[in-house]
């Protein structure tokens, strides 16, 4: 049996950049499902021609190379501008970050699709339980719930964590469970989980992380490194086996900082 390596899990950049050439929130292009999911979600309105302005986006995430039909799908059925402030409804479906409040943003639709089908990686049905690292504003935490059986998403701040809840209310999707609490130490109550996902970018993938991935499961995170004038991130995709810990790194990506305790 391989030795499993040493966590929390640190990457060394100074050898060059993270493998793969594509541009921080390009999507890899992979098979995906033709199957549509059984899970539908109703339009409720939102003060533009919301639908049809997230086709666009959804042809520009597959123009950008996403292949999972499930994806494309969630991402089409979420409605991103309920999850912005008013003032930036019209850049809802543009491929951007965007503020929502105390220092944190929504992560680019072409980001939240990346990591969505790098998650599933293929799979032809739904995930089973998946853990999501930092609610935020609730926006990939509804994807999610497309895709996955049941998620667990763990905010550390009181304020999007209350907003995330507001935002979701007219959704009303079951199995997705929001917490309050630290996001550093995972949510052991829950596991083990088929695949977790960080929305904040660290040094290290802590360990809590990793023991609560189930042996098949799969986590994607954000993960810096560098010295202080080269600082960057990257994908970090962790693959969980019965022989140990498979570490792949991927493209550059941008992401707000891991940290602990709970505000």
């Amino acid at each position: 049996m391989k030795e499993r390596p040493p966590f929390p899990a640190r990457l060394d950049f100074s050898g060059g950049k993270p493998k793969g050439n594509r541009a921080p929130g390009h999507a890899h292009p992979a098979p995906g499902p033709t199957a549509r999911p059984p899970v539908r979600v109703q339009s409720h309105g939102g003060g533009q021609d919301s639908n049809a302005v997230r086709m666009n986006m959804v042809r520009m995430l597959a123009g950008q190379g996403v292949g999972d039909a499930q994806v494309l799908f969630a991402m089409g059925s979420i409605e991103r501008h309920r999850f912005v402030d008013s003032a930036l409804v019209n850049q809802a479906y543009e491929d951007t970050s965007l503020p929502i409040g105390l220092g944190q943003t929504i992560s680019k639709p072409g980001v939240v699709a990346r990591m969505a089908e790098l998650l599933r990686n293929g799979a032809s049905g739904r995930l089973g339980r998946v853990l999501e690292i930092g609610t935020g504003c609730g926006y990939q935490a509804a994807v999610l719930s497309l895709l996955a059986d049941e998620v667990y998403s763990i905010e550390r701040l009181r304020g999007l964590h209350d907003k995330a809840r507001d935002n979701l209310r007219h959704l009303r999707l079951p199995n997705l469970h929001l917490l309050f609490g630290d996001g550093m130490v995972g949510y052991a109550r829950g596991a083990p989980y088929a695949a977790i996902i960080a929305a904040a970018g660290g040094d290290a993938v802590p360990q809590a992380w990793v023991d609560q991935l189930a042996v098949g499961g799969r986590l994607v995170a954000p993960v810096s490194a560098g010295s202080a004038s080269t600082r960057q991130q990257a994908l970090l995709v962790i693959d969980k086996t019965a022989q140990g810990v498979r570490q792949t790194v991927l493209e550059a990506v941008h992401f707000v900082p891991l940290k602990s305790g709970v505000a």
